[in-house]
């Protein structure tokens, strides 16, 4: 009888620490496709099929993100490069997996230019400066033979719609706006230069976590990793639920749906790994930017050791 009531015992506490577990919060900075991934997994069932209760909240501020994450009033973060630069000045945070390793960023411009190379002496809107579409701004200029410090100028204009106003206005010749907002931007005039997912490998969305959370709850870290790689996996392989998801999530027609996910839809990865390559040069980028001159270790930004566990239990080898 002592037995029994031992296990009962055992399987109730089991419970209750599974249930306050369970319930955690995922910031996403606003509604673009880059981020799909988490709210597919909730809207698909795949984090509740991972015993995960999850709430996904939007924040803009990078900086309040960080901040949230650390005191606990948010268990995760998606953006990879906001995170890198706290992480790089010692705030204890790592990003533990990548869901897509490269920018839906693209660079939008009044229709009197044909190449970025005639941007040179303009202003190109852009968010903050810790975000991708600055290091992909100074990237693309640097790529088409421009100086990004002296060639250019860059306005941190904030949300894309700030961004697109920028432009519209006459503020900027040029802004980085993520997709779908460069249909937008198609439909009143605006051409497109470049697009930094057909150019560079480089981590933009992923998943972020507080060094306390890795240590406490490495578990629960590697299923919402699970249910990240499975939501990537559907949205390469389902077509038709992804471009009605989208419709529905990202409040646009069917148009710029299809079209959106015909161009994106393999860039998400299939196992959530982090491009090691890509990786180090968003390092090098970031330390630019926070004018951090020491070599940075791997390990100050990044810890890979439950996404492998994740990846072995859902039978991805050679990771």
């Amino acid at each position: 009888m002592l037995n029994i009531f031992a296990v009962l015992l055992t399987i109730l506490v089991f419970h209750c620490s599974v249930d306050a577990a369970d319930k955690i919060r995922i910031a996403i900075p606003n509604l673009a496709v880059q981020f799909i991934t988490m709210p597919l997994a909730q809207k698909t069932g795949f984090l509740k099929e991972e015993g995960l209760e999850a709430e996904i909240i939007q924040m803009q501020s990078a900086t309040a993100v960080m901040s949230a994450l650390v005191s606990r009033e948010i268990d995760y973060s998606v953006g990879i490069a906001s995170a890198v630069q706290p992480a790089i000045r010692g705030l204890p945070i790592r990003i533990v997996a990548c869901y897509v390793p490269a920018p839906f960023i693209v660079l939008m411009a009044q229709s009197r230019f044909k190449s970025v190379k005639e941007l040179k002496g303009t202003t190109i809107a852009f968010g903050n400066f810790v975000g991708p579409p600055f290091f992909i701004g100074r990237m693309i200029a640097k790529q088409s033979g421009l100086d990004p410090d002296r060639d250019v100028k860059f306005l941190a204009s904030g949300t894309p719609e700030a961004r697109l106003v920028a432009l519209s206005q006459g503020l900027a010749s040029a802004a980085m706006l993520p997709v779908p907002w460069d249909s937008r931007a198609t439909k009143m005039g605006f051409i497109s230069l470049a697009r930094a997912h057909e150019l560079f490998i480089y981590p933009d969305v992923g998943l972020g976590a507080s060094l306390n959370k890795i240590r406490e709850r490495p578990e629960e870290i590697k299923h919402v990793i699970k249910a990240g790689i499975k939501a990537n996996r559907y949205i390469r392989a389902n077509r038709d639920g992804t471009i009605q998801f989208m419709q529905e999530w990202l409040k646009i027609d069917g148009a710029i749906a299809t079209a959106t996910y015909d161009s994106l839809a393999k860039v998400f990865t299939e196992d959530g790994s982090l491009p090691e390559d890509g990786f180090r040069l968003l390092i090098e980028d970031v330390k630019k930017v926070a004018k951090v001159d020491r070599e940075v270790a791997f390990s100050e930004v990044a810890d890979l050791t439950i996404i492998r566990e994740a990846q072995k239990e859902l039978g991805i080898k050679g990771k």
